[in-house]
């Protein structure tokens, strides 16, 4: 029995990855693809921020709530990175692999996903962005503090002033519409799934 080569170049296969992982399904609200295709763009400006971080020198710096064997640009790198998949699942809300697991997946792959598998952790994520980016984090920088209730450092991005605060300010300012947008793409998830048969 002869096994199927997939003869198309890499790229071809780049890009049909991509469109399988990007395009909506059928009775999409347009207004739920934008805003799901924009979470990801919420959160990639602070993680450029942090990303910049590595060209800085640390030798000096307080490592914080850091375990001493994490080294400080490793959790930059990974926090990023997370945060940014993290995001990106919100595309599965409008896309064909938040309905349907993938073929490729062991055991499961094929299985329709179970509205509520994909409705609860979604609402809940909505819940506690929206706590953490509106409540915490603008309350903590209206009162100086850290997010542990100590107050901030001299040394702290918004506490530097100029351009550098306002650059952390543009940077993580978007952090505030990830919570709410995921809200209102979960809902619209809901309503379309449920209607299903």
């Amino acid at each position: 029995m002869s096994v199927p080569v997939d003869d198309r170049p890499s790229g071809g296969r780049v890009r049909a990855a991509w469109k399988a992982a990007h395009t909506p399904v059928a009775g999409v609200p347009r207004w739920a693809r934008i805003c799901a295709f924009a979470i990801p763009f919420t959160v990639l400006p602070s993680g450029l921020w942090r990303l910049g971080l590595l060209f800085v020198d640390h030798s000096s710096a307080d490592s914080g709530q850091l375990p001493h064997w994490l080294p400080l640009e490793v959790y930059v790198v990974i926090l990023s990175v997370v945060s940014e998949l993290l995001a990106f699942t919100a595309v599965g809300l409008v896309a064909a692999w938040g309905e349907v697991l993938p073929r490729w997946i062991p055991v499961l792959g094929g299985r329709r996903i179970p509205v509520a598998a994909a409705v609860v952790p979604a609402a809940l994520g909505a819940v506690a962005l929206t706590g953490l980016w509106t409540v915490l984090a603008l309350v903590t920088q209206v009162a100086g503090t850290t997010l542990q209730g100590d107050p901030a450092p001299t040394d702290f991005p918004s506490e530097v002033g100029g351009w550098s605060a306002l650059w952390f300010y543009v940077c993580y300012a978007p952090l505030v519409l990830w919570g709410p947008l995921l809200g209102v793409v979960t809902v619209a998830y809901w309503r379309r799934r449920r209607r299903m048969p």
